[in-house]
């Protein structure tokens, strides 16, 4: 059974989103804190977080901020408002996906499906660019020897550059492959997921090496 921590300060929201979750196979462990929420993760592990941005105390930017320090779980913030400041606030503190309040159980039922699909596909033995290891087997990548943290969402958009390398994806094609959006999703995604990964892979962000940009069409994979 896949385990949903369910973040909300809500009672009718958090109540409401539990059973309909739990309706549909997933075992839900509630949180109303951010702070219960990390102490959750301590005492036990989560397949997937569900967090909502407005809590007391930590809000769902600094919680998101303080378990990507040593968590690659993924993570599906709950926002009230569809604007810049919730959106691109979550991806940039490292969330996976989002979902704009309030919720229809059924489409974060399908965000869950996918962000979980992402991380369950392993693919060919272990590729080498340079410094760069991408083991598609063990999902393990490594730079100059050293392992490196990735989240899903990030593991997912380096495989699927990776796997066809120069070929350029436009920002509408990684929403399709990476988020698995079936509509046309927020290119914001797209971005702030790969600025998070040129931080890890990249020995020069302002010069990518490997993650790049082809400006007015979208990103390509070398050349390395």
């Amino acid at each position: 059974m896949t385990e949903v921590l369910l973040v909300e300060d809500d009672p009718a929201a958090r109540q409401g989103l539990e059973l309909a979750l739990r309706r549909l196979g997933y075992g839900v462990r509630p949180a109303e804190t951010g702070e219960a929420a990390l102490n959750a993760l301590v005492e036990g592990a989560a397949d997937v977080v569900v967090l909502d941005v407005m809590l007391p105390g930590l809000d769902g930017f600094e919680v998101c901020r303080r378990l990507r320090r040593s968590s690659d779980v993924p993570v599906i913030m709950l926002t009230a408002r569809s604007d810049d400041f919730d959106i691109v606030g979550g991806l940039e503190a490292g969330a996976d996906d989002y979902v704009v309040k309030p919720v229809e159980p059924r489409v974060l039922d399908a965000r869950i499906r996918a962000v979980l699909r992402r991380i369950s596909r392993a693919g060919s033995p272990a590729e080498t660019y340079g410094e760069l290891v991408i083991d598609r087997a063990s999902l393990i990548v490594r730079r100059d020897g050293r392992e490196v943290s990735l989240t899903p969402i990030e593991l997912r958009l380096l495989l699927v550059l990776s796997g066809s390398p120069r070929q350029v994806f436009s920002r509408e094609q990684l929403l399709e492959l990476v988020w698995e959006h079936d509509y046309l999703g927020d290119s914001r995604l797209v971005d702030a997921c790969v600025q998070r990964l040129r931080a890890k892979i990249e020995a020069d962000t302002s010069e990518p090496r490997y993650i790049q940009t082809v400006r007015g069409f979208g990103y390509r994979f070398g050349p390395v």
